[in-house]
């Protein structure tokens, strides 16, 4: 009940994370680490610092600096410039891996932690310092003392729906082929603590067996662009390619879609032939359709893209009205939202637009 998506955790950073400091813990792959870089975009005055606890040793955090001062000696410590103490202006400290750091490494880090101080440097006030770490229960490693953690405010990361992670990857213009494999599936991005029979769900990483590789949002990304450039080798090299990303059993459902590839039309002849290009049969076909028009449709064609898609499924029609609705990219959809067509159609089907949100 109150697990949190990567943006309520964004939130809370946003807020507090001068004063408080949060441990993001979650599944390995989903994206949590990522989170530097849309706090970084929401705070463009601040520097962001990524610092990786998992390959630090004590001597990478500060080191001894002989001093004089009136004729005695003194020693003082420099800091590890990936920390950012030395920049002017405030932070964004990610502590990455804090769980999996070595025990001495977190230690050192509690000052910074605590009082967002670290040696004899202290943080500009503004300064925002989190950390990252992987649920106890994956087994992967991750272990804090009591003490280190009561430093902390764990916040615990549920993974994204499908849905959500649809909406995130026509953002970044992901391959359509596995948003809509994504979308049909959303047993992709059930978490291991859901499944108590590994082989209930053999996509997923599962602490109880050994995969040597299952699907995350991270290795999904992965595979979208492995599927972007299939053209240039072999269909047993993107499959095993595949393999080796997503594991066998996703990468054999996977294969399977790239063959509906074929069902689409082009995007030329949407829109130079609307009234005639090819309409899919198959429900994913139509899903890469939408996908890849939501990516790359701009004012040009957009009278286009109505006329082709009045011929589409009503179904179809909606996905497309509220994922451009919903859309964070305001160019693409401000073209639509004032194209006289797509008024037109809103004035009609108005009913439609919460019939099936992406």
């Amino acid at each position: 009940m109150f697990q949190l998506n990567l943006d309520d955790a964004c939130d809370l950073i946003l807020s507090l994370g001068n004063k408080i400091t949060y441990s993001l813990e979650g599944h390995m792959g989903n994206g949590k680490s990522s989170t530097l870089g849309t706090l970084a975009e929401r705070l463009p005055n601040h520097n962001p610092c990524y610092f990786d606890c998992n390959t630090k040793d004590l001597g990478d955090i500060t080191i001894p600096k002989l001093n004089v001062l009136e004729g005695k000696d003194y020693v003082s410590y420099a800091v590890n410039e990936e920390l950012g103490v030395h920049l002017k202006g405030p932070v964004i400290i990610m502590l990455d891996e804090f769980g999996k750091a070595n025990p001495m490494v977190q230690n050192a880090l509690l000052c910074l932690i605590q009082e967002r101080r670290i040696g004899s440097c202290i943080l500009h006030p503004d300064s925002i310092v989190y950390a990252t770490a992987n649920f106890g229960a994956e087994g992967v490693g991750d272990k804090m003392k009591a003490h280190a953690r009561n430093r902390l405010a764990p916040l615990s990361i549920r993974k994204w729906t499908a849905d959500e992670w649809v909406s995130f990857g026509i953002g970044k213009g992901f391959e359509p082929i596995v948003l809509s494999w994504a979308k049909e599936n959303p047993q992709l991005f059930q978490g291991f603590d859901e499944v108590q029979n590994p082989d209930d769900n053999p996509y997923i990483f599962h602490p109880k067996v050994t995969r040597n590789a299952f699907v995350t949002p991270r290795s999904l990304e992965k595979a979208s662009q492995t599927i972007a450039c299939r053209d240039e080798f072999s269909d047993v090299a993107l499959t095993a390619a595949l393999i080796g990303t997503i594991g066998e059993r996703g990468a054999m459902d996977l294969s399977a879609y790239v063959s509906l590839a074929d069902e689409l039309p082009s995007l030329a002849d949407i829109q130079n032939n609307p009234m005639t290009a090819k309409v899919p049969t198959k429900s994913a076909a139509l899903c890469m359709v939408i996908y890849r028009t939501i990516m790359t449709i701009d004012k040009t064609w957009i009278d286009a893209w109505m006329d082709y898609m009045g011929r589409i499924d009503t179904e179809a029609q909606a996905m497309f009205a509220n994922a451009i609705r919903d859309s964070k990219d305001t160019t693409k959809q401000r073209a639509v939202m004032t194209s006289r067509k797509f008024g037109e159609w809103a004035m009609k089907n108005g009913h439609m637009y919460t019939a099936d949100k992406v």
